[in-house]
């Protein structure tokens, strides 16, 4: 009796420190990891056309926007923390996800809308990445090409075969389970994102120290480069490709302000330095743009990184779409072999289990996100309305509002008017950056031919 109480106090001894008070696997993270999965996820291609943004509202607004989308991101995320718990912030249930947090704050209705913006989102942030893995591939081939012509050839080649690339790899790996659960994917991300942010950095500051000058105006972009109206305009999008940037929500407050810091100073120098070299023809793309020409080797490097991190990137964004789409197929038909029967598979040595939905439905959702770009291949647009679409619900409103019941803010409160009138100030940012986006989409689609981009 003795042993057995012996071991029964051993075992709940390893428990204890094995298991969290939610008898899940006790976490080991810590600021510094949590930190550095979330620039991962945050410094991605968005950041390429951050001078093209600050081009179009000039050295006195450009700045002052990335450091308002900072500052408002890294706010709304610290108040997304407050609400890990239900309840009492040290005892209370914990939300695991950001739809557990909706749900247990603001009820079933608005995690519904909540749920249909995010995998909307998702779905949008995958074509966004078609894209922009499709136009380095092309990059690359076009730099290898400028350099052996002595730039006299001007290497024209469409994009479509490179989005077929991307798309017969996305279904490749879409079909590896739990791939976001890759315990090296956040390492080779966070080397590749951080490789061609740098390498655009050092361009931009290479450029700059070559010229001796700094180019640009105080306001932006000046007319007769381009119209009134087509200032205007660009100046709204320039606004989604900022929101674009900074479109993520995560909890953890010292993880939040120490990863958004140096986003932030990752973000102002390259939108500063690439504004600086180019003045009002900054490219769109600051490395497939091609502003910088030489040295074609060190560019081909960044685009090279850049479609590495979006393959790895493409499928972490969509796990959680793949996951919603199954486990919702499973519980609506759970009689059916098809979606619930695992047929056991010997590959290379090790069991794969062959699930024919999960196989299906996945090429589809491939098949779509390589269509669609192919016939709308705007990166600069789908950015901005994707931006514009995701920032205010998911970064600025849910935050608020789960914040405000979550701490009993009375209404009309001090407090409560001004978390209202950011609310409401950021509605009117991203209202205006999705029109302004979306004018550009009508303006494009005015001249483009489906299936005949060329790069």
């Amino acid at each position: 009796m003795a042993t057995e109480q012996s071991i029964l106090q051993i075992s709940m001894s390893l428990d204890s420190k094995c298991f969290d008070d939610d008898d899940r696997l006790k976490r080991t993270g810590t600021v510094w990891t949590a930190s550095a999965h979330i620039i991962t996820a945050v410094i991605g291609s968005g950041v390429l056309s951050l001078a093209w943004a600050t081009a179009q509202l000039g050295w006195v607004t450009g700045p002052i926007v990335l450091f308002l989308f900072a500052f408002v991101t890294c706010y709304t995320s610290c108040l997304l923390a407050s609400c890990y718990r239900s309840g009492d912030p040290v005892t209370g249930r914990r939300n695991y996800t950001y739809m557990d947090a909706v749900e247990a704050n603001l009820g079933d209705f608005k995690v519904k809308i909540c749920g249909a913006i995010q995998y909307l989102n998702l779905f949008g942030v995958a074509i966004g990445y078609t894209i922009s893995a499709s136009i380095s591939m092309a990059a690359i081939r076009r730099s290898n090409c400028f350099h052996d012509s002595h730039s006299k050839d001007p290497c024209h080649f469409s994009n479509n075969p490179y989005m077929l690339a991307f798309g017969a790899m996305g279904i490749f790996f879409s079909q590896i389970p739990d791939f976001n659960q890759i315990c090296w994917l956040s390492i080779v991300a966070a080397v590749m994102s951080f490789t061609y942010s740098l390498i655009g950095l050092g361009l931009g500051i290479s450029k700059v120290a070559e010229t001796g000058k700094f180019k640009g105006s105080l306001t932006g972009i000046s007319i007769g480069t381009v119209t009134q109206t087509q200032k205007i305009w660009g100046s709204f999008q320039a606004l989604g490709a900022i929101a674009f940037a900074y479109s993520y929500s995560l909890t953890m407050k010292k993880a939040t302000l120490l990863s958004v810091s140096v986003t932030s100073v990752v973000y102002m120098m390259i939108g500063c330095f690439g504004y600086a070299a180019f003045g009002d023809l900054a490219p769109k793309n600051l490395l497939t743009g091609f502003g910088f020409y030489n040295p074609f080797w060190l560019v081909d490097i960044a685009n090279i990184a850049i479609v590495i991190h979006l393959v790895g990137a493409y499928q972490v964004s969509c796990q959680p779409l793949f996951a919603y789409v199954e486990k919702h197929a499973a519980t609506k038909f759970p009689q059916s072999s098809f979606i619930n029967k695992e047929y056991n598979i010997n590959l290379f040595l090790k069991a794969y289990k062959l699930n024919l939905f999960r196989l299906v439905w996945r090429i589809l959702f491939v098949i779509s996100t390589t269509i669609i770009p192919m016939v709308m291949p705007f990166f600069e647009n789908i950015a901005g309305i994707l931006g514009a679409i995701g920032f205010w619900p998911l970064t600025v409103y849910f935050p608020v509002e789960m914040y405000i019941v979550q701490e009993k803010i009375p209404k009309w409160s001090t407090r409560w008017i001004g978390l209202q009138i950011l609310n409401v100030a950021c509605l009117i940012i991203c209202t205006v950056a999705a029109v302004g986006s979306f004018a550009g989409l009508v303006t494009d689609l005015k001249v483009f031919k489906p299936f005949h981009t060329n790069y």
